[in-house]
């Protein structure tokens, strides 16, 4: 309460937390406005049990359900982030861009102009997907299905704006307090949904389910808090207009330095074949209608899905630390400041010291997201409740959002109160 208080008594942060909250009931309400023409009866039976769905639902912010305007949430923002970033580990040009604000402005702008483009796409492939499993909208007519993308490529939009405008206010990441405000916002009708048909013979998987709920919260707070300091010393320390002694200070490296960015990756990438494969359905080349039909037919086999849902998260996590930290500009850092890490040479052999380190990191911290996400996968297999297939991604991104916005709070909290 006293924490809470010391908040709520800082205008700015007040101002800040209120704004957040209004954005995602707006968010909310977006997310009750159906694409004009769908039919709610039957996309529920073509969601009910179906896993893939599912997990596109998580990750629209559970707007997918519903078919509302916001119906595909964020994802085409993320796949174009995505494009970029990995433009930039290849293109020498967008690499220097990435190191100036200018030049990091201009990529945003880049992004979000592509993100346009590729929510028509996805809106169209959407379409077809659901409409493979049953008609989705009242009238089959053209003019329905071209309103229907535009309308969710503005509901796309719309969501990014909102995003960023909470990134602004330093009170989390915009994108994930989204996905992870229409995660919370599902969990009410999965309890009343999961209770309304329990008896006794369901005891042990009710107990199954409370315990992995309770270990994944406690392992991602765990891993999330977790951190190697590297000691680094500095030979001669600038206080005020003297020179100091020897100081001695260290270099936080976290065992999950992507938090939850890599698991959103990975959905927004593992979901994009099957969205692809929709346009080639009725291809007239027979190996292209052929491999169409292949690849839905993968994913939709559990087995090949979590093991490419488990290296899709792994994977990520190496690149989006790649994206993040860079050990030679950290290295070059300390050199200037005249530091050096006690037993390694400066420069190269410091950079090559840090790489070596973050890489055995990653390794504990890339595993550890890759088999949380897949765990639900794997109780299901074992005990055939379909209700827990997405439970571990979805406290993943809950839990880890928290903590990151439990933090920006406390750390804006801590400058103001120096300020004064």
């Amino acid at each position: 309460m006293e924490a809470l208080i010391r908040i709520f008594k800082i205008k700015d942060v007040r101002n800040s937390i209120f704004f957040v909250l209004a954005m995602l009931i707006v968010f909310r309400i977006s997310a009750h406005i159906p694409v004009p023409g769908v039919d709610a009866a039957a996309l529920t039976k073509i969601f009910d049990g179906n896993q893939l769905f599912g997990l596109m639902n998580i990750f629209s912010g559970g707007t997918l359900q519903s078919f509302s305007i916001v119906a595909m949430g964020v994802a085409p923002y993320i796949t174009s982030s995505i494009i970029f970033q990995l433009l930039g580990m290849i293109v020498p040009q967008l690499e220097e861009m990435q190191k100036e604000e200018q030049g990091k402005q201009k990529i945003t702008q880049w992004t979000r102009l592509a993100t346009i483009p590729l929510g028509l796409i996805q809106a169209y492939g959407l379409i077809i997907l659901l409409s493979q499993k049953g008609s989705i909208f009242q009238s089959s007519s053209l003019t329905t299905l071209i309103f229907a993308m535009i309308s969710m490529t503005a509901g796309t939009v719309f969501l990014m704006w909102i995003g960023e405008m909470i990134s602004e206010k330093n009170i989390g990441n915009g994108i994930s307090v989204l996905i992870t405000a229409g995660i919370i916002s599902g969990l009410p009708t999965f309890l009343s949904q999961s209770l309304s048909v329990y008896d006794k013979s369901q005891l042990i998987t009710m107990i199954l389910f409370v315990a992995i709920v309770l270990v994944t919260i406690m392992s991602v707070v765990v891993m999330n808090e977790a951190q190697r300091n590297v000691p680094v010393q500095y030979t001669r320390h600038v206080r005020g207009s003297k020179l100091s002694g020897a100081v001695t200070s260290h270099i936080p490296l976290r065992l999950n330095m992507g938090g939850v960015i890599p698991i959103i990756f990975a959905i927004s990438i593992i979901l994009f074949p099957t969205v692809l494969a929709q346009f080639f359905l009725n291809a007239r080349t027979e190996f292209l209608r052929n491999a169409a039909t292949w690849t839905l037919q993968v994913f939709q086999n559990q087995v090949f899905y979590g093991i490419t849902y488990f290296a899709m998260v792994f994977f990520f996590t190496y690149f989006y630390t790649a994206v993040i930290f860079h050990p030679d500009q950290v290295a070059e850092n300390i050199q200037k400041q005249g530091g050096f890490i006690p037993g390694i040479r400066p420069g190269k052999n410091t950079s090559d010291y840090l790489g070596w380190v973050t890489n055995r990191l990653l390794l504990a911290g890339s595993s550890f997201l890759a088999i949380i996400a897949v765990l639900p996968l794997l109780v299901q297999f074992f005990t055939g409740n379909a209700s827990l297939v997405i439970g571990g991604t979805s406290i993943l991104i809950i839990v880890a959002v928290v903590i990151d916005m439990v933090k920006q709070i406390e750390a804006q909290v801590t400058m103001r109160e120096y300020e004064i």
